[in-house]
C-alpha cells in the first residue's frame, strides 16, 4: 500500500541503518555466534540478520542513484565506479563475519541493476576479471573455503568431511525419485542431512515430493522472475524499473544458487532459499520486498508517469558485443 516512491528519498537513511546493523553484529552482548560465523543481532529472544537488509538497502540505493545518473551510467567513472565501491563496502562488512555467499550474492546483484541501468558491458566484463583474483585471495586465505572447492570437483572422494552435505543431498533427491516418498516421508533429514531446514531444504523437497514437486517449484521460482522482469518492464518511472530489477534479481538468484549447491553444481554456501528456508528474517525481507514489487506493478497498470519517461529494459547493442 506504500508508494514505492518513498524508498527514493529514505534510500540514504536505509543505507545507513543496514550498515549500522551491520557493525553491530560485533558488538559484545547483542552480537550472536553460530556455525564458526557471527551474522545476528539478538535482543532478547529476537534475533536478526543484517545481511538480509543489507541486499535490499543496496538495491534502493542503486535504483536511486542509477534514476539520478540516467544518461551518465554509460561513463565508467559515473555510472560504475562509485556503485561498485559501495558493493565492496558491504562486502568487506559481511566478509568480516564472515559470509562470503552473502557477499557473492550482493555483488550479482549489483551487476544485474548496472547491466540493466546502462553500464557499459565492456566495463563489467573487465571489473569481473579484475574480481577474479580477489575471489581467488580470499579463497585460498580461508582453509575451510579451500576445502569445500575441492570437495566440489569429487564430493564422494571425501564423503565422510567436506563432501558429506552434498552426498547426503544427492542420495535424497535419488531416493525421491518421480513422485516422491510423500510428506515428511523424508530419512535424510531426520538423521544424515544436516541443515534440513534451512541450506538444504530443497534436498528434503526432492526427496518427499520427487522430480514432480521439484520442478513444480522450479516453475514458481520461473513465474516470479518472468513477472518480476514484466514488471519492471512496465514501471512508470526508472526508479521503478531499476527498483523491480533488483528485487526480481535478489529472488531469483538467491534460489539459483541454493538450488544448485544442494545439487552439487556449486561449491557449498550457506545461502537459504527464499520463501522456503527455516528464518524469519529472510522471509520478512523477501515479503516486503515483494510488497514494494506489487506496488511497483500496481503504478504501472495505472500508467502512471513520474517525472520521466516511461522506460524499458535496456538491450545489448552489436557494438557492446564486439
Amino acid at each position: 500500500r506504500l508508494p514505492y516512491r518513498v524508498y527514493k528519498k529514505l534510500a540514504y537513511p536505509i543505507l545507513f541503518s543496514a550498515i549500522g546493523m551491520l557493525l553491530l553484529v560485533h558488538v559484545p552482548g547483542i552480537s550472536l555466534t553460530a556455525g564458526g560465523a557471527t551474522r545476528w543481532i539478538k535482543l532478547g529472544p529476537v534475533s536478526f540478520q543484517p545481511s538480509e537488509m543489507a541486499r535490499l538497502s543496496l538495491v534502493i540505493f542503486l535504483a536511486y542513484s542509477m534514476a539520478k545518473k540516467r544518461e551518465a551510467m554509460g561513463e565508467f567513472s559515473i555510472g560504475v565506479i562509485p556503485h561498485v565501491l559501495l558493493t565492496l563496502f558491504l562486502c568487506a562488512l559481511l566478509m568480516t563475519q564472515p559470509d562470503f555467499g552473502s557477499s557473492v550474492l550482493l555483488v550479482a546483484v549489483a551487476g544485474v541493476m548496472m547491466f540493466v541501468g546502462g553500464a557499459r558491458l565492456s566495463h563489467l566484463f573487465l571489473l569481473g576479471l579484475c574480481a577474479l583474483p580477489l575471489a581467488g585471495v580470499f579463497i585460498i586465505t580461508a582453509e575451510y573455503r579451500l576445502r569445500r572447492i575441492m570437495s566440489f570437483w569429487n564430493p564422494w572422494a571425501c564423503e565422510a568431511n567436506e563432501g558429506y552435505q552434498v552426498v547426503h543431498s544427492l542420495l535424497a533427491y535419488g531416493t525421491g525419485g518421480l513422485t516422491g516418498q510423500g510428506l515428511g516421508g523424508s530419512f535424510q533429514k531426520l538423521f544424515y542431512l544436516p541443515e534440513p531446514h534451512t541450506d538444504f531444504i530443497f534436498s528434503v523437497l526432492g526427496e518427499e515430493l520427487g522430480l514432480c514437486g521439484v520442478l513444480t517449484v522450479l516453475a514458481i521460482y520461473g513465474v516470479v522472475v518472468w513477472r518480476g522482469l514484466a514488471i519492471a518492464k512496465a514501471a512508470p518511472d526508472r526508479f521503478g524499473a531499476y527498483l523491480a530489477t533488483g528485487i526480481t534479481a535478489g529472488v531469483g538468484l538467491s534460489a539459483c544458487v541454493n538450488i544448485a549447491v544442494t545439487m552439487g553444481l556449486l561449491p557449498t554456501k550457506g545461502l537459504s532459499l527464499p520463501f522456503l528456508s527455516y528464518g524469519g528474517t529472510g522471509l520478512l525481507i523477501n515479503l516486503f520486498a515483494i510488497g514494494v514489487l506489487c506496488n511497483v506493478a500496481a503504478s504501472g497498470r495505472r500508467g502512471i508517469v513520474i517525472k520521466d519517461e516511461p522506460v524499458t529494459l535496456r538491450s545489448v547493442t552489436a557494438a557492446e558485443v564486439k
